[in-house]
């Protein structure tokens, strides 16, 4: 049974709409949204001399067109070194980082295509992929495989919404925070990016944009259905009045999953308020509220994928030989103490995700206030304060979490142009600091119930804070040439108690700890983030980049206190992950309708984090890999041959392997013995060497059919390994999309724009593995020798790992623009 907790339904996004809409008559036409490679083609920009010190009233800003979007016409003017339009420099510094492997993506492209999860609006940017989370919006972004070994949420990338970090203080990110109709675009920023975003961006930094009000100019309502019970009611209500511009957007959504016991359901709120103080002052308000419940299905092991992928039937199992195939082979399971607690000498029962009740009923509330004064034309002072509450209560498999975490996270920066040893520069300082503090809980989950959980199991208290400041310099050292310097130093410290315990089994004394341990922690990291990049514009169709870079990622408090057999206890030896990388690639325009875009990258690890599990119902664990080499290839095509087809594909390859890796692990007792196993020249595990989505689509560009298309879309992703040993492989798998709609403005009292779409997904009803989290070798004792287990046994008791991605479905909408 589903439990009823969120904020409020459909019904009310419909009222929301009709109490703000009388404020939104006009309508004002959005502009063309393109896919887009790196940076911005050359514009004109004056020299800073040119510039006027005249204070300015706040207006949207207008993107800089990047690199991949096609409404552009040839540049007039070559005069402005690359960088240096006055477009991109009235933009904060991150939004287009000159230098930077970057794509922006934008969502007008994919206004005709159910958009479920942020998957469907970064899936067109080279070097990202993705997998599935605990959840129906939760999903685990990989740039060049840095976060794909994680079970849920996001790390190793910095997650931002306008400006705003959505990424706590202890590196974790969720993107079913927002529902993504809410964006207007995204930035994708590739290859360690610390020197600009700090702590936990060694693989990266990803910025949601939202629509202003302005852009709004009204009310946006539309509703989306589907099969397996999806159902999502959203609304945008937005206008610009005025010096003050407010966007609203909220949303309902529903599903009861394909998979068992993997129903949803969540309410959305997101707001944006910019208020033009004075001609120099810019206040800018930001809200996000998220209150999800979902049921949530086992993983499984490989074998029992196979066997039954969407786990029908796994009401309940047998309990007659609980290690037995006959127990596990069909249904995913998690084997708890019958009685609730943990200790030696307790009854345990092999459990079902239906029978336990395990589920996810998380809210998430996000405050945020940025102040930006203008002390002339030239120089910009931003200040920016977050407050980010995450509360979760997650009774997900043998354990359950409840957790508050309340943190806050403070930044201010300076942005000059000007010049620099008499070139044109571009100058940028700032200080960030922010911190979390929380009391975390976990408990036993009991084998029946409605995620009911017995004894506590262990208790953390934790503080954890990073402290920084960081540079830069963008120098165009001739119109053609433009060279960057950065560098963030950073402080982390982590303070952290945990405290477990176990239980007597039997007697009047059953509720009392048999034991009791304490395990603190007190940790400080120090950091640096260097970056430099050269941007060359060699001929006018084509830029060229290099980039030497590093990133940095701290162990977080939770990773410091799960053992390698997967149970609390100490693991405080973590080490900070270290990334340097160079990239070198360029964007080619040779016609107006065509853009390639191609990036090489190799990429240098030090003690690399990686997690795995070591079997279900026990908890993943952290540990580093002294030496790790991530190298590959990016690649965008962009391509209108004939007005009205478009063309869009990109392929990433990813060569990753251990360097300097030996793993230790250890048979069980009786007769338990150790054996070390050198992973030097290993894949890593989870990174799919080739990943590939193309899309060949028409809209009739006029007539009486004007806005009716279509489009055919297919989605690739090769084979890769498990586990560490190599032994382990998830099987390729190519799916194939089709979609047809329309998208029309209409003359209809209040209406001005309507589309319809209506897509079929896995046309082929192919099965495939959406997620799958690394798992742990087994080793077995033979004739007196540690061996690694082969394929069948780890195929078989590789269990909490995988879960099964979508079979064929059906999924349309419609939106109103008034």
């Amino acid at each position: 049974m589903i439990r009823r907790s969120h904020l409020f339904g459909g019904a009310a996004v419909n009222a929301l709409c009709l109490i703000l809409s009388s404020a939104a008559v006009a309508q004002q036409s959005l502009p063309t949204i393109n896919v887009g490679a790196a940076r911005g083609p050359a514009r004109p920009g004056p020299t800073t001399a040119a510039r006027t010190t005249a204070a300015r009233p706040y207006v949207a800003p207008r993107m800089t067109t990047p690199a991949g979007s096609l409404s552009t016409s040839a540049n007039p003017d070559l005069a402005a070194a690359p960088g240096f339009s006055p477009q991109k420099l009235a933009m904060p510094v991150y939004r287009q980082p000159t230098g930077q492997t970057f794509t922006t993506l934008r969502s007008e492209d994919f206004r005709t295509t159910p958009i479920v999860t942020v998957r469907e609006l970064l899936q067109y940017s080279p070097g990202v992929s993705f997998k599935q989370g605990n959840g129906p919006r939760d999903i685990v972004i990989s740039i060049r495989g840095s976060s794909a070994r994680n079970g849920f949420g996001v790390r190793n990338i910095v997650l931002l919404e306008d400006g705003f970090s959505v990424t706590q203080p202890d590196g974790l990110s969720r993107t079913d925070l927002t529902d993504p109709h809410a964006y207007a675009g995204v930035d994708v920023y590739r290859g360690p990016s610390s020197a600009l975003f700090g702590n936990f961006a060694n693989g990266g930094a990803i910025n949601f944009r939202t629509r202003t009000g302005a852009e709004i100019d009204g009310v946006d309502y539309g509703a989306e259905f589907g099969s397996y019970g999806y159902l999502n009611n959203f609304a945008a209500i937005g206008k610009k009045i005025g010096n003050v511009d407010i966007a609203v957007f909220a949303s309902d959504v529903r599903s009861d999953g394909w998979t068992f016991h993997s129903r949803s359901d969540t309410q959305t709120v997101n707001a944006t308020a910019r208020w033009q103080v004075t001609p120099n002052d810019l206040l800018t308000f930001k809200f996000i509220h998220n209150q999800l419940y979902g049921d949530l299905s086992s993983r499984l092991s490989l074998a029992q994928y196979y066997l039954n992928p969407f786990q029908r039937g796994c009401y309940v199992l047998p309990q007659a030989g609980n290690a037995s195939f006959a127990a596990q082979g069909w249904c995913g399971n998690a084997n708890v103490p019958i009685n609730g607690l943990n200790g030696t000498g307790q009854v345990n029962y092999r459990t079902t995700a239906f029978l336990a009740g395990f589920d996810r009923n998380d809210r998430r509330d996000v405050l945020g206030l940025r102040w930006e004064h203008d002390f002339d034309a030239n120089t910009k002072w931003r200040t920016q304060v977050i407050y980010d509450d995450k509360n979760i209560i997650q009774p997900t498999g043998g354990t359950a979490a409840l957790q508050d975490e309340p943190a806050v996270n403070a930044s201010t920066d300076v942005t000059q142009v000007g010049t620099l040893a008499g070139f044109e520069a571009r100058h940028f300082a700032g200080l960030y600091f922010n911190r979390t503090r929380y009391t975390s809980y976990t408990n036993n989950t009991l084998f029946v119930g409605d995620g009911a959980t017995g004894a506590l199991q262990a208790k953390q208290n934790a503080m954890m804070q990073n402290l920084g400041a960081r540079g830069r310099e963008e120098v165009a050292l001739s119109k053609d040439v433009t060279m960057v310097l950065g560098l963030a130093s950073e402080m982390t410290k982590i303070a952290a108690w945990q405290e477990t315990f176990s239980y007597i089994p039997t007697g009047a004394r059953a509720a009392q700890p048999a034991s009791w341990t304490g395990v603190p922690v007190n940790k400080t990291y120090w950091n640096f983030g260097p970056e430099a990049s050269v941007t060359w514009r060699a001929t006018p169709e084509l830029l060229t980049h290099f980039r030497a870079s590093s990133g940095y990622g701290t162990p977080n408090p939770g990773q410091l206190f799960v053992t390698q057999q997967g149970v609390n206890g100490p693991n405080v030896d973590l080490k900070t992950q270290r990334n340097t990388g160079i990239d070198i690639g360029f964007d080619w325009r040779p016609q107006e309708t065509l853009l390639l875009s191609l990036t090489g990258f190799h990429e240098w690890y030090q003690n690399e984090q990686l997690t795995q599990a070591p079997g279900a119902g026990l908890q993943n664990y952290t540990f580093n890999a002294p030496g790790s080499v991530h190298r590959g290839v990016e690649a965008l095509l962009d391509w209108r041959p004939i007005e009205g087809w478009r063309f869009m594909a990109n392929y990433s390859y990813n060569n990753q392997i251990f360097t300097q890796f030996t793993e230790l692990l250890g048979t069980a007792n009786p007769g338990g013995r150790t054996g070390y196993f050198d992973r030097s020249g290993y894949k890593i595990p989870n990174v799919a060497p080739h990943t590939a989505t193309a899309r060949i689509s028409y809209d009739q560009p006029y007539g009486d059919f004007k806005g009716l298309g279509a489009f055919v879309e297919y989605n690739y992703q090769s084979s890769y390994f498990l586990d560490n040993g190599n032994v382990l492989t998830i099987p390729s798998y190519g799916l194939v999309n089709a979609n047809l709609h329309l998208d029309r403005d209409v003359e209809l009292g209040w209406l001005k724009h309507v589309t319809a779409y209506f897509e079929v997904r896995n046309i082929l009803d192919q099965n495939w593995v959406a997620s799958a989290n690394n798992i742990q070798n087994s080793v077995s004792l033979v004739n007196g020798a540690v061996v690694q287990n082969g394929y069948a046994q780890l195929a078989l008791n590789g269990t909490g790992s995988i879960y099964a991605g979508n079979p064929r479905l059906f999924q349309g909408g419609v939106r109103f623009k008034f």
